[in-house]
């Protein structure tokens, strides 16, 4: 199989439960992320900001991923590490409800840093 080279191509090449969670994932990125481009980056979507990456966002067998997410200070914190897996990493298992609002809020969280 032919490694994808757009962020739809990779997306049609999932499984229903994983295209349809990573779709809504990817909309929650680029909404906290505004002029953010997209491209394939280590194999996987990644949101580009100016150049440089800001999150890598993929599909696995059970869940979706957020790559890199570093620790944050405070309230969002406290949301996200019961989603960590490792350093930075966040996994969205399928089945269950997607946090949108808080992967927005951790892209947005993320673009404020590389501005920084």
């Amino acid at each position: 199989m032919t490694p994808p080279t757009t962020v739809d191509e990779y997306l049609a090449a999932l499984p229903e439960d994983a295209r349809a969670a990573l779709t809504e994932v990817r909309a929650a990125v680029l909404r906290g992320m505004p002029g953010a481009t997209e491209t394939i980056r280590y194999g996987m979507p990644a949101a580009m900001l100016g150049g440089r990456y800001g999150l890598h966002f993929a599909a696995w067998k059970k869940h979706a991923a957020l790559y890199p997410v570093p620790v944050f200070e405070g309230d969002l914190e406290t949301e996200v590490a019961p989603l960590r897996s490792g350093k930075d990493a966040v996994h969205l298992r399928y089945g269950r409800p997607l946090p949108l609002d808080l992967v927005e809020r951790i892209a947005a969280a993320v673009a404020a840093r590389r501005e920084g």
